[in-house]
């Protein structure tokens, strides 16, 4: 059965973006990671122009974050200043990747520098993970204790000025990287279509010394605020906001990750690193090879409009 995606251009496999949805929703939902720099490529994958991937995941990761949020509100797990200063940032930043989004796709390289970002942002990181959850591993067979980093440890970025204190992540620090962070994340999310919760979780764990729920608390709030700013900044500047197909994904992607949660609490925490880091890299290899490999049509022929 197959539908018309309207803003894509093109009929899909209904059940094949619902499947789609259904093991990124597992693999978010097992993982504990918002998905959407698995769905980006993924769609791509299919044939779905980037510049829609990466518009119509937005709305999906915005969706999928929210119910998560409301748990860890709910729990006190969020330290509201911190994510307050954090979303200042990341506004500044959505609107800036939206920006920088809109004159890429004017000039006509949206698609490569999408590409482009991925095989580097999933190949490092992928890397990174797999080394540290190896390691992890190793040490935990020879009998060896994970260091655990006690929050408020002095590091350089304590000694910025334009310092605040944050009671329930239990730091005092500035303001300047917290803003630096939000940026970061907001400006990714607009481009690729990332909630950026695998890079700000870390950074804020290793970086700020925020305790790992509050981290994760505060990422989520984060994520659904960029992710829902982004859909609407895309759709009113570009137009590339496919509904049908963040509807599909919407749908299969809730489904997924209450199995994924499920399945999660029974493997051990280094192994789950680990199988994370494999797909991460994995899915960074695929983009880079997609790169480099012949395509199938050698010549594309567009209509490009001109000033009269």
């Amino acid at each position: 059965m197959t539908i018309y995606l309207p803003i894509a251009e093109l009929p899909v496999a209904i059940f094949s973006i619902f499947a789609m949805g259904i093991a990124v929703g597992f693999i978010s939902g097992m993982f504990g990671v918002g998905g959407g720099f698995l769905m980006t490529p993924l769609l791509i994958f299919t044939g779905i122009p980037p510049a829609v991937a990466v518009a119509s995941v937005s709305p999906y990761m915005a969706a999928s974050s929210f119910s998560g949020a409301l748990s860890y509100l709910r729990k006190g797990m969020v330290d509201l200043p911190l994510a307050g200063i954090l979303l200042a940032g990341g506004g500044v930043g959505t609107v800036c990747g939206v920006a920088l989004f809109t004159w890429l796709d004017t000039i006509g390289q949206v698609d490569l520098i999408i590409r482009l970002s991925y095989t580097v942002l999933l190949g490092g990181i992928g890397f990174m993970m797999l080394a540290e959850s190896v390691r992890a591993i190793i040490r935990t067979r020879h009998g060896g204790k994970a260091q655990v980093r006690r929050p408020g440890t002095h590091s350089w970025v304590m000694r910025l000025p334009l310092k605040m204190r944050f009671r329930r992540a239990r730091i005092y620090v500035s303001t300047i990287p917290v803003v630096a962070l939000g940026w970061m994340i907001g400006l990714l999310g607009a481009v690729l279509g990332v909630g950026g919760g695998f890079i700000l979780v870390p950074a804020l764990i290793y970086l700020l010394r925020v305790p790992t729920t509050t981290a994760v608390g505060t990422s989520s709030v984060l994520t659904v605020a960029t992710m829902a700013a982004a859909t609407v900044l895309h759709a009113a500047s570009n137009g590339t906001v496919d509904a049908v197909l963040a509807f599909v994904l919407m749908i299969g992607g809730t489904m997924g990750a209450q199995f994924g949660a499920r399945t999660g609490q029974t493997i051990r925490p280094d192994y789950l690193r680990l199988l994370l880091a494999l797909l991460v890299l994995s899915v960074g290899l695929r983009v880079a090879f997609d790169l480099v490999r012949t395509p199938a049509d050698r010549f594309v022929v567009t209509h490009v409009e001109t000033p009269e």
